[in-house]
């Protein structure tokens, strides 16, 4: 009997290296190419780390889809563009893609035309691989000692692509979508680079999330916010601009509905728990505990579209309202379904069941900025317009959106005395465009009756 037990013994000593018995345990090391990358996890013994290796890594049955969208429950890979998607997260993109098509609707001057079309998609690109894959790719760059603790089977954790790939993808993916912002700034004939700058903006921002010194994930409110704002402010700032003017009560709008993304982005903070609380990292579910932080996650995301609901209510946008409470109701059931009962196991069937509900909610949230803000951006194209840095067509277009907006019966009227504005002299821009920045947009009476009065005023003999 003791035979077969040392049998036994020397069996598993020989399958199972991580548990070879040795002097002196080297740390954690994984090779990349000729260079070295050593992850060490502070107050972590490494044979923990080790084995720990075993006991989380996925099947060998595992899925080459999840692979493929980066998510739990990947197949492990050795095709090194399957793992460079992988780090880019695929999953992650849709929110970004609805942001621009929100942003372009909310503008009011998106056509389907073929030029519009193929504008919207380089835009998604620039918003949902380009620079959503380099966030996600450098997230997990600077997350690799935690990586080593929750899931150290991940691709760069787990050696599966070298220090040197990985910071060449990064920087691939920032400066093409960099470039594809200004590509987009020329096309859209801007006189300022705002879709550049909102795309620097936010690579900086994914950026500061994730490397220290500052670090901004580190704590919990600052860095989901943050998160929430880039995922839903940032795609719809450029979708709007790139067919319209980004006026400040769309920013504070947006920026609003983003406290539904800081829910969304609480959400991930599940799975890393173990890993967040040894490396000091303050998350939601590390500072308030797993019970509170879930019901602070739904009722951002809740409450957040609730609010957005009773205002279209109170805007007179009923029917808009209804809908997005139709959408909130599956959100709901899907939370005690999956995500109360479990946030930990069941995050991914939880997204996977309740976002595409947000996302589309996403689309009737446009109507905040839909109306009122076309009217409020009347000023600054006229003012752009009168000093040449607009081009004709856009402004009659822009101008004719204005006033279908206004819904009086004096449309027709006003429409052609403000065009006939447009093509006189340059006189009759500023007049009108004085005229509106002093008037109340919300009085659309009083804007009919008097602006009409204004451009046949100022109409060149």
């Amino acid at each position: 009997m003791a035979s077969v037990l040392n049998s036994v013994y020397s069996i598993r000593l020989s399958s199972n290296p991580l548990r070879t018995p040795q002097l002196s345990a080297p740390p954690i090391s994984h090779s990349f190419g000729r260079r070295r990358l050593v992850v060490k996890s502070t107050e972590t013994d490494t044979d923990e780390v080790r084995a720990k290796a075993l006991d989380k890594a996925p099947a060998e049955s595992g899925s080459s889809i999840n692979q493929i969208l980066g998510i739990k429950g990947a197949k492990q890979e050795t095709d090194k563009w399957k793992i460079r998607v992988q780090l880019t997260k695929p999953v992650t993109w849709p929110p970004l893609v609805w942001g621009v098509v929100c942003g372009a609707a909310a503008s009011g001057n998106f056509h389907w035309t073929l030029e519009d079309v193929a504008k919207s998609i380089v835009c998604m690109l620039m918003s949902g691989p380009f620079l959503t894959g380099y966030t996600q790719t450098i997230n997990d760059w600077y997350d690799r000692e935690i990586d080593a603790i929750n899931e150290p089977y991940r691709p760069i954790p787990s050696g599966a692509i070298s220090e040197n790939e990985v910071i060449t993808q990064i920087w691939v993916l920032l400066l093409g979508g960099i470039g594809l912002a200004g590509l987009l700034d020329v096309w859209a004939g801007h006189n300022f680079p705002v879709i550049f700058y909102l795309a620097l903006g936010g690579s900086f921002l994914s950026y500061i999330y994730s490397a220290p010194p500052l670090k901004l994930k580190q704590n919990g409110w600052i860095g989901n916010f943050a998160l929430g704002a880039s995922y839903i402010s940032l795609p719809w700032w450029a979708g709007q601009a790139l067919f319209g003017t980004l006026t400040p009560d769309i920013i504070v709008l947006t920026l609003l509905y983003s406290t539904a993304g800081l829910g969304i982005a609480i959400v991930n903070d599940f799975k890393s728990i173990e890993g967040d609380r040894k490396m000091g990292l303050q998350s939601l579910p590390v500072a308030f505990g797993t019970e509170t932080a879930k019901w602070i996650c739904v009722g951002a995301i809740d409450i957040t579209q609730l609010s957005v609901a009773g205002y279209l209510l109170a805007s007179g946008k009923s029917y808009y309202a209804l809908a997005l409470l139709g959408l909130i109701a599956p959100q709901v059931f899907f939370q005690f379904k999956y995500f109360l009962k479990d946030p930990v196991k069941n995050d991914v069937k939880y997204q996977a069941s309740a976002q595409p509900f947000l996302i589309l909610g996403l689309l009737h949230g446009k109507e905040l900025c839909k109306g009122n803000g076309t009217l409020h951006c009347a000023p600054l194209v006229l003012l752009e317009a009168h000093r040449g840095s607009l081009p004709l067509g856009r402004v009659e277009s822009v101008c004719s959106n204005v006033i279908d907006a206004i819904h009086n019966p004096s449309i027709h009227a006003l429409k052609v005395a403000v065009i006939s504005s447009i093509r006189g002299s340059r006189s009759s821009f500023l007049a009108l465009s004085l005229y509106l920045i002093r008037c109340e947009a919300n009085d659309i009476a009083h804007v009919v009756a008097k602006l009409s009065g204004v451009c046949v005023d100022r109409l060149p003999s």
